[in-house]
């Protein structure tokens, strides 16, 4: 049974390609980012499915409310197919994507995905199109091969990932949808050997300071404050003091550690002879869940505070936390289930750890369901430019979850 299956799925490879360069034409950007949101992208998949000719027991759309998206709402597509069980494997992708960013830096047009020997680049091909397409491709070998999976399949489209989920899988997860025996697969997170199963991740807290000072002609610095100054000082010393203060390690993720990155700084004045009187900067931090979120928004309070008395600025932080989920287990039933598939593929043996990115699974593990996040996808292509997917990864990712549906 299982060549016949991972037969059909290589028979489908063209498909695929064609499937993944279809959708990754439409720009899925937050309306929150600066795009229009998902709707389109979600219509075209709803077309690619109903022409499919899946014998689904249902297709419908999810949609949250979002006074900022041209249609007032988020869209997630859901797809269920019978299976022997009742019991359901289900597999969510995400159908969002992140704008491009720099375009000078791409060698082609993000949105005109393109095959290149044995790749194919546009943005999100790779995160999330590859696995998108993967687990609906993977469905229709089942379909083709005329098995009955051994599950009840649930494929989720969902929107808003990119952005936090917060009109996305956060509302709907409160939604009856899900359910306390569900297997649950997220593949958004993996490595080229495919080798890597996601068990576990760092909580994060991103901190955005607000320097207050007062502008001035640059020519008359000693009448203004400056909060150009006093936020490259502040970035320094909050940088400082969180780097040395928690130094715990633990090697089930990588890197081994919490980590502080300052990132994104917003722009100030229109001209370079004005003093700013306003500057606002970023902190990234993915903290070991070993790290209690409290002591490290303690220790940036107390920076702030001695920053904001010897300068006299007016120093405001707003920290947007999510606090560690419970770990997935190796021995859960999903994590079995996939190991073996990932064995069977890729003729490798599967490792579980953790990792500082958040994805889907934290809010199942939350609510007491175990996730595992598994791809095999190729490491540090995801937003950046000239964003590209293994084809080969593409057929073998579909392979894993047929294997997976057919409950081996």
């Amino acid at each position: 049974m299982h060549t016949q299956l991972l037969s059909s799925v290589d028979s489908l490879r063209t498909q695929m390609v064609d499937t993944l360069t279809q959708l990754c034409r439409i720009p899925a950007i937050s309306p929150h980012n600066g795009g229009t949101g998902e709707e389109a992208k979600i219509q075209k998949l709803k077309l690619i499915i109903e022409s499919m000719n899946l014998k689904y027991s249902s297709l419908r759309i999810e949609r949250v409310d979002d006074k900022v998206s041209p249609t007032g709402n988020r869209p997630s597509l859901f797809l269920e197919y019978p299976g022997r069980k009742s019991q359901r494997l289900c597999i969510l992708a995400h159908i969002d994507v992140v704008p491009e960013g720099d375009l000078s830096a791409w060698t082609i047009d993000p949105f005109s995905p393109v095959v290149k020997g044995t790749r194919l680049y546009g943005r999100g091909v790779s995160d999330n199109g590859t696995c998108l397409v993967s687990s609906l491709y993977a469905l229709k070998a089942i379909a083709d091969s005329g098995i009955t999976p051994e599950y009840t399949v649930l494929l989720a489209f969902v929107a808003d990932e990119e952005m936090g989920s917060h009109y996305g899988l956060e509302p709907l997860m409160e939604r009856d949808i899900f359910r306390p025996d569900d297997l649950v697969v997220v593949p958004d997170s993996g490595n080229d050997a495919g080798d890597f199963i996601e068990t576990a991740e760092k909580a994060m807290l991103k901190l955005a300071f607000t320097v207050t000072g007062k502008q001035v002609h640059a020519s008359l610095p000693h009448k203004g404050l400056n909060a150009c100054r006093v936020a490259n000082m502040l970035a320094y010393e909050v940088d400082e003091a969180l780097n040395k203060t928690f130094t715990q390690q633990d090697d089930t993720f990588d890197p081994p550690f919490s980590t502080f990155e300052p990132t994104r700084r917003a722009a100030n004045v229109p001209a370079v002879n004005i003093v700013p009187g306003r500057e606002r900067f970023e902190f990234d931090c993915r903290v070991l869940p070993s790290v209690p979120l409290d002591d490290v928004l303690d220790v940036v309070e107390k920076v702030r505070a001695d920053a904001a008395q010897r300068t006299g600025a007016k120093i405001e932080v707003e920290a947007d936390r999510t606090d560690a989920a419970p770990v997935t287990s190796p021995d859960a039933e999903v994590c079995r289930l996939l190991v073996r598939s990932v064995r069977e593929v890729l003729n490798v043996e599967p490792k579980t750890g953790g990792v500082g990115g958040g994805t889907f699974a934290a809010f199942f593990r939350r609510k007491g369901i175990p996730a595992a996040v598994w791809s095999q996808e190729c490491g540090g292509v995801a937003h950046q430019p000239d964003e590209f997917t293994e084809i080969d990864y593409l057929v073998n990712n579909a392979k894993v979850f047929a294997l997976m549906m057919a409950g081996k």
